[in-house]
């Protein structure tokens, strides 16, 4: 007799299976409590039986995003018909050919399912985020609809405050002109340089101000604290039993602030929310650092203050329209450009797929889904 499950399992488990701990992966601290939380509130089953059930290989998932992980991709041609929009040579025909039998949508923070989308595929049940951000799926046109969407928040929290440390650390202490400057052999030449003409390298006493205290904005604000940095934040409404200090504006943050961070969900409201008013409040001893989404940032404001100095240096993990960034940042050495990497490590991105794919399995199986935002 198979064994009690938490979660209905599709294939046969070989090797490894799909919804496997994290715990056998890491052994970063950090990512194991995460972990631990994650399994203690049923976001990642105990156990999973080893008896093979019925292939549900008749229903059609179109991934609109384009492959971003094998691991996913495998996983999903496994248990469903896969189609990857994105290398279909005709989309309109495709999509018209397909309309009636395409259930769900895979997407990522690239591209989701926006109106347009969701009208043309009339059979369109669930649309599984390989993201915790959602601007890339139209959440009213998926209720009116009853269309159910998941993301995969918690498992990536870890990463990309681990990141948003790494970016204020390299700002401020230039770790990346440092390391060209070994690189270059300069150093035989002469010590590497111990101030600039704004501020001291240093991180360590430096007030951080957090736009968006969720789960990434209050981890980032564990870490900082570590670091005996003073933490403020702007949020919708103030935090109940949150100690640090509450600003009713960004552009109050940014002028008590040494390091701005964008932590907070991309919505309309959202759009540009560090423009010229802000950049100028956190002035040119001050750094932003950006681990949301690019269009946080007016792109061309901040370009031209750090251009013109009017703000300190930036740390960037995202951008406006990727994976093009102004080259005008290119020489500048007071910013550290990443290629949108908050979340990129093997772990973590393979912890987004089982979540991905056990929401779609959850769904067509009548079960409660894993993380649930529709």
């Amino acid at each position: 007799m198979a064994q009690s499950m938490w979660f209905p399992k599709l294939l046969p488990v070989t090797e490894r299976s799909l919804l496997r701990p994290l715990l056998h992966h890491t052994t970063n601290p950090l990512l194991h409590s995460s972990t631990t939380s994650l399994r203690q509130s049923n976001l990642l089953p105990r156990r999973v039986s080893t008896a093979a059930v019925s292939p549900m290989e008749s229903i059609t998932v179109l991934m609109t995003c384009p492959p971003v992980h094998p691991y996913l991709v495998e996983a999903l041609e496994k248990r469903f018909t896969l189609h990857k929009l994105d290398s279909v040579p005709d989309k309109a025909q495709f999509l018209s050919s397909h309309r009636d039998s395409i259930r769900a949508v895979v997407g990522n923070a690239a591209a989701g399912a926006d109106a347009e989308l969701i009208d043309q595929l009339p059979k369109l049940e669930i649309v599984s985020s390989y993201s915790v951000g959602l601007d890339k799926i139209d959440l009213a046109k998926c209720k009116e609809k009853g269309i159910r969407v998941t993301n995969t928040p918690d498992v990536l929290t870890d990463d990309v405050a681990d990141l948003a440390l790494g970016l204020m650390l390299a700002v401020l202490r230039r770790l990346c002109e440092s390391d060209r400057y070994v690189r270059s052999g300069l150093w035989k030449k002469g010590d590497y340089k111990l101030t600039t003409k704004l501020f001291l390298l240093q991180f360590s006493g430096k007030t951080v101000g957090i736009i968006g205290l969720g789960r990434i904005g209050m981890a980032i604000a564990q870490r900082a604290e570590a670091f005996s940095c003073p933490i403020s934040y702007f949020s919708r409404s103030q935090k109940p039993g949150i100690n640090y200090k509450y600003h009713p504006s960004v552009v109050d943050l940014a002028a008590n602030c040494d390091i701005l961070v964008v932590a907070c969900a991309l919505t309309p409201e959202t759009r540009h929310i560090i423009n010229r008013e802000v950049i100028d409040a956190l002035g040119p001893k001050g750094v932003l650092i950006n681990i949301g989404r690019g269009p946080h940032v007016d792109e061309a404001e901040l370009v031209s203050a750090l251009v013109e100095g009017r703000l300190g240096g930036a740390g960037l993990d995202v951008f406006q329209d990727e994976p093009n960034v102004p080259e005008e940042l290119f020489k500048l050495e007071n910013v550290v450009l990443l290629p949108h990497v908050g979340s990129g490590t093997v772990e973590t991105r393979q912890a987004m797929a089982d979540l991905v794919v056990g929401n779609l399995e959850a769904h067509f199986l009548n079960k409660p889904l894993l993380t649930p935002v529709v």
